[in-house]
């Protein structure tokens, strides 16, 4: 592509690499088209955050497509991930250590398996407190890093399907209600088609307490943004290659 296909508008599907925030990617993506057509200033953004504990898809836009930002983000997305039975944590993901731990024992494949209904539909989710969500100015992952308390209300999400796909525990299963795992973590991998504004650790965390347990998400991977595939995108480092081949 030309520095003219850039400032008009590209959207560009980006395979988010572990521990990269999106704000880095963005940073990274604009200072690279920068240099490569020596453009003092182009407007690049994304159409929906990823935590930096979770990989996939992140739509870019550049110049006049970022326009579109809002559409994108309001678009159904899809998610692929594993989430642990047994324990949870303050952020609900890895990024914060284990501080409970619950037992697991009462726990068999035909309750994971029946627990997702509970969740299909229009649902109240309560944000992470660990979150860039803003209140009264700040992010709530300051208030919470911080130690300090604060009120999040809820709000309603949809989710469409949510769908277990592998349960992994080191005992057998058993597919019969009358007969439960052993008590430790239970790992259960997952796949989730959700509206804008869902947080998958949220769902992570209640999926725990309905199962009378706790849970925190161990694994996240966003596969769809509306038509947009995870399949189609490129690595950072792919696009930086291809970006300077031009």
């Amino acid at each position: 592509m030309l520095k003219e296909d850039y400032l008009s508008g590209q959207v560009l599907l980006i395979d988010k690499p572990l521990n990269w925030t999106s704000f880095q990617v963005v940073n990274k993506l604009r200072w690279e088209i920068r240099q490569a057509f020596n453009i003092k200033k182009i407007k690049v953004g994304h159409a929906g955050t990823l935590d930096p504990l979770a990989t996939g898809l992140l739509v870019i836009c550049t110049g006049k497509m970022t326009k579109q930002i809002d559409t994108f983000q309001g678009q159904i997305k899809e998610y692929t991930g594993t989430l642990v039975l047994g324990s949870t944590t303050p952020s609900y993901d890895l990024e914060t250590e284990i501080n409970e731990t619950f037992p697991t024992n009462h726990i068999n494949e035909t309750l994971i398996t029946e627990a997702t209904k509970q969740f299909i539909g229009d649902i109240q989710q309560y944000p992470p407190v660990f979150s860039a969500l803003k209140k009264d100015g700040k992010r709530l992952y300051e208030f919470a890093r911080a130690g300090e308390s604060v009120e999040i209300k809820p709000r309603t999400v949809h989710i469409s399907e949510f769908e277990i796909t592998k349960i992994d525990t080191s005992t057998t299963l058993s597919t019969s209600s009358s007969t439960a795992l052993s008590k430790g973590s239970i790992h259960v991998d997952f796949r989730v088609v959700c509206s804008k504004g869902t947080y998958i650790r949220s769902l992570a965390n209640d999926f725990g307490k309905a199962l009378n347990s706790g849970a925190h998400l161990s694994a996240l991977r966003r596969t769809k943004i509306g038509d947009f595939y995870v399949d189609n995108s490129i690595t950072i480092e792919s696009f930086i290659k291809n970006l300077h081949m031009e």
